[in-house]
């Protein structure tokens, strides 16, 4: 097992500061996790341990929308297929990226193979102020879509990918993105009126 460096290169949560008088700025976590994975690649259990504390909230806010309330199995399935790949990843740097692609398909999966009748766990880490009420109709809306529409609109309005983006992830064209982010918007707020 290989301890070098494993320490140092461990990502502290939050936001990096900002840098000041006599103040060294912190890294942002997902660059400073290139050192965690290059260890847990060399079979350093403890960076290991340490990845998977970093990823699992990351990935569990990319499986709740789109797995629904089969989330757990969804985020399961996402990081045993993250940690079987780890020792392929050729640029840790890009980790950030490669666990996105890798969650938004097995959330999919998962949620293909459940069905969609399965309600939406919840959104206590997205960004605003949820009510209880608005919380339940955002999750009656989107219990009423299906998994590729979830999956297009978690990629475009929670994580900012352009269709182009989109479309590489999901492995579709980017006219396939399109349509089906029209689509999802177009049910949602459908739905949402009634």
């Amino acid at each position: 097992m290989t301890t070098v460096d494993a320490d140092a290169a461990r990502p502290e949560p939050g936001p990096p500061e900002a840098a000041g008088p006599g103040r060294v700025p912190t890294t942002d976590p997902w660059a400073r996790a290139a050192g965690l994975v290059r260890a847990a690649q060399c079979d350093d259990a403890l960076a290991l341990n340490d990845l998977l504390d970093l990823l699992t909230p990351y990935v569990s806010r990319l499986c709740r929308p789109i797995a629904l309330s089969h989330t757990a199995d969804a985020v399961q399935e996402s990081l045993i297929a993250v940690f079987q790949g780890l020792p392929r990843l050729k640029e840790p740097e890009s980790l950030y990226a490669w666990v996105r692609t890798i969650t938004v398909r097995e959330a999919m999966r998962v949620a293909k193979r459940t069905s969609r009748e399965t309600p939406v766990s919840d959104f206590r880490d997205l960004p605003g102020t949820w009510s209880t009420e608005l919380e339940a109709d955002v999750r009656d809306v989107l219990r009423r879509l299906p998994p590729e529409h979830r999956a297009v609109l978690v990629l475009r309005e929670l994580e900012g990918l352009d269709e182009r983006s989109a479309s590489i992830l999901l492995n579709i064209s980017q006219g396939t993105v399109k349509s089906r982010l029209h689509r999802a918007r177009k049910n949602f707020r459908k739905a949402w009126k009634r």
